[in-house]
């Protein structure tokens, strides 16, 4: 495992671990996926993951103490991070969910918390009020936000008065834009941008095509896997493939290098299982060369997917077909 190099208390692994889907109906994996998650969690501690991710709105608390009771004894080893439902995020509510999350995590500390995204009513000064009696009291170590511009992050570390350490975004082949601003300032700066789902979800693992749509409300929901773009993502896939057969990869782990090649970039896939787990974290240590990185470049710029209104009327009918498309 490599690690991103920074002056933090406990080791940023470049691969942590989403968990978004612990406890969360939504992604269509059953019951019985509670006690996977914890092997999940298990197999990631062996294979040196040290940031887990989650989040007080995932599985409403479920994902919470399904990630604290999993980590155990090691969670004080562990880099764990949460995230408040920015709904009226002022100063005392801030602290209040604080310590309902601490809570279910199990912990006395949380490592990492973060505003899940940005208000358009509430300032961040009052926001990070409350994150900063948190950390004055011990309650928080480092403070973060999510889906937030630069120009946002900014103005949060300034409320702040001290480094907001990270960003956490939608970043992948796909959803290239962080590239623009946020990961330059992370890397001038000093600071982290996370990378959520980073594997668009699956559609860069190549699993998808037309003719196989994946099940689940999630996916379902995406218009990336749309029958047409799944079509247009056929080059992008072939690319990666290529280069995944160069390294004995696969091309998720590809798509996975492709992010990890900027170092300030952590990036948190989740995982189905134990093996997904295994392959997410053997990808921090693949290097890719120059001409492999400007290859999936071109093809990543080439991919035009149907996205915005252009999409709606293929996506309502997705939304209203069976998993089986009949």
């Amino acid at each position: 495992m490599r690690f991103i190099a920074l002056d933090t208390p406990k080791p940023l692994s470049k691969i942590g671990l989403g968990t978004w889907q612990f406890g969360s109906r939504e992604w269509g994996y059953g019951r019985e996926f509670e006690q996977q998650a914890a092997q999940i969690v298990r197999r990631a501690v062996e294979l040196g993951v040290t940031v887990f991710d989650s989040a007080e709105i995932y599985g409403f608390g479920r994902s919470e103490r399904i990630l604290g009771a999993a980590l155990g004894d090691d969670r004080p080893k562990m880099v764990i991070a949460s995230k408040i439902l920015p709904v009226l995020p002022v100063a005392a509510v801030v602290q209040q969910r604080a310590v309902a999350s601490a809570a279910r995590l199990g912990v006395t500390s949380i490592d990492l918390y973060q505003v899940h995204s940005p208000n358009p009513l509430v300032a961040d000064h009052t926001t990070m009020r409350g994150m900063r009696v948190l950390q004055d009291v011990g309650l928080v170590g480092e403070v973060g936000v999510s889906n937030y511009g630069l120009r946002r992050w900014q103005v949060a570390e300034a409320a702040l008065g001290r480094r907001v350490l990270s960003n956490q975004v939608r970043y992948s082949m796909l959803d290239r834009a962080p590239e623009q601003d946020l990961l330059p300032y992370a890397r001038e700066a000093g600071r982290v941008v996370i990378a959520y789902s980073p594997l668009a979800q699956g559609f860069l693992s190549g699993r998808y095509d037309a003719k196989n749509p994946p099940s689940g409300a999630v996916r379902r929901a995406n218009p990336y896997f749309l029958p047409e773009n799944l079509e247009r993502g056929a080059v992008l896939i072939d690319t990666l493939r290529q280069v995944a057969d160069a390294h004995d990869a696969t091309p998720s782990q590809i798509a996975l290098a492709y992010l990890l090649r900027h170092p300030n970039v952590l990036a948190i896939p989740g995982a189905s299982g134990v093996e997904q787990m295994e392959r997410n974290a053997a990808a921090a240590d693949i290097d890719l060369a120059d001409d492999e990185y400007a290859a999936l470049v071109e093809a990543a710029k080439r991919f035009r997917p149907v996205t915005g209104l252009a999409a709606m009327p293929a996506m309502v009918r997705a939304r209203f077909a069976s998993p089986t498309g009949k």
